[in-house]
């Protein structure tokens, strides 16, 4: 028991009823998380800090020895009222006037105790059964792919090593012909209740380490762990589209559960290699394309290249260098659509010419020596004032 528990109101927290049932909450964290998830909210704190709220809340009410306990713990203390004779021979009395400094902490049987009857409850008398199937470890793994493969998904081969259950023993931890045994100190809780400060906490169980058996002969394989080494290679499905450093979750894809548990999850990190013409900027790609100077000045058809082959572009008569063009549909593929390709133009200016492109470009300066390219400029700076 977490005595945090009960300054958090956790069906506030994911906006459900107290009576809600265990697929409505689930609906609602599964909502709840999809949009606060910090692969969709990067560098956003308070979204992260209410990603984190609601996952807390989610771990509580969906596992129903944590539910039970929050709900008991809440309504005894509902209202803020506090024990003043809680073993006394004249009953149980609640004031209004509740001195909280009392409830976690100080002398006296209060708080702590009775949340320590909730847990003595769980760990004596067997009624508490063994531990169930554990779920595996999460792990984690990085991988590079080329900018190519990023736009159009690949599915790339993993070497992954791993915990996995003993292969001698299946992952009980007992010698062969034998098995384990439930552990007498929790009777198969895998934990303890511990009066700390007038306060009861929940901590792993010292003679079994939480695991809620004992093994009396071990298996000489794992030396009674009930664990060994997994090595595998799974199939990663990298989804069209995926940007530099995203995070994909690949379901059941971790190491192996205990007990009979399903998988944890595989979680990889992908890094895109650099593309040589192409960059990226959201779900559209850009590119630079080199245009001469006649070209802009009297307008031209170029050629511009694609992912998928090349484009013609109409750049029209007098165009700037570093303008810009959308090209539709050009981009990346996404599940949302497919983005542009924005092709900036960049007037190249040559470095060497023919003699007669000399003259010609002389003879265009002579014509044109009326237009003053800087007179804006100058007189935007208030130059000769």
């Amino acid at each position: 028991m977490n005595k945090d528990w009960l300054e958090k109101d956790f069906y506030s927290i994911l906006g459900v009823a107290k009576d809600a049932k265990a697929d409505t909450i689930k609906k609602k964290y599964r909502s709840l998380a999809r949009e606060l998830h910090p692969d969709k909210n990067p560098g956003n704190a308070a979204a992260e800090e209410r990603f984190k709220a609601v996952s807390e809340a989610y771990d509580v009410l969906s596992d129903a020895d944590k539910h039970k306990e929050y709900d008991e713990a809440r309504t005894l203390f509902a209202g803020g009222g506090t024990r003043s004779a809680p073993f006394g021979g004249g009953g149980s009395q609640y004031s209004s006037s509740a001195d909280y400094s009392n409830m976690f902490g100080g002398g006296g049987a209060g708080f702590g105790d009775l949340l320590g009857d909730i847990f003595q409850q769980r760990a004596r008398g067997g009624r508490q059964a063994p531990r169930g199937p554990k779920k595996g470890s999460d792990l984690e793994s990085e991988l590079s792919i080329g900018f190519d493969a990023a736009l159009s998904g690949v599915t790339v081969p993993l070497r992954l090593a791993s915990d996995a259950p003993c292969g001698s023993c299946r992952g009980s931890g007992a010698r062969a012909g034998t098995a384990p045994r439930t552990c007498p100190t929790c009777e198969g809780a895998g934990q303890v209740a511990r009066n700390a400060g007038g306060f009861a906490f929940a901590e792993p169980c010292a003679s079994c380490a939480g695991r809620g058996f004992v093994v009396e002969d071990p298996c000489p394989s794992c030396r009674g762990t009930g664990r060994g080494s997994s090595a595998r290679t799974v199939q990663a499905r990298i989804p069209a589209g995926v940007k530099d450093s995203a995070r994909i979750r690949l379901k059941g894809k971790g190491a192996p559960g205990e007990r009979g548990g399903v998988s944890g999850d595989l979680y990889v990190v992908v890094h895109v290699e650099s593309h040589p013409v192409f960059g990226r900027s959201g779900n559209n790609l850009t590119v630079t394309v080199p245009i001469s100077f006649a070209e802009a000045a009297l307008g031209a058809a170029i050629v511009v290249p694609t992912t998928s082959g090349t484009v013609t572009l109409k750049v029209p008569a007098g165009t700037a260098s570093g303008r810009t063009f959308r090209v539709r549909g050009k981009g990346v593929p996404t599940k949302d659509g497919v983005g542009d390709l924005m092709a900036t133009v960049n007037v190249v200016v040559p470095t060497e010419m023919s003699d007669e492109a000399r003259a010609a470009l002389v003879t265009y300066a002579s014509l044109s020596d009326n237009i003053d390219p800087r007179k804006d400029l100058l007189a935007a700076a208030k130059v000769g004032e």
